[in-house]
């Protein structure tokens, strides 16, 4: 199963949304819920390593 990095960002980003008080609590809750998010957007946008094909010595001399 794969996850849906777009929907989660979503609701962090909704959590985020409702922690807009001035208490420390609030703030330091926010502070986290930003790190997850930029967590999540790289997962999201991150590909995967690609393969290298080497080719023989030979085709490198013409």
């Amino acid at each position: 199963m794969k996850s849906d990095f777009a929907a989660a960002r979503l609701h962090l980003e909704r959590a985020c949304h409702y922690l807009r008080g001035d208490d420390e609590t609030s703030s330091e809750a926010l502070a986290a819920l930003d790190l997850l998010v930029e967590a999540i957007v790289a997962a999201q946008y991150t590909r995967p390593a690609a393969e290298v094909v080497d080719f023989p010595r030979s085709a490198r001399l013409r």
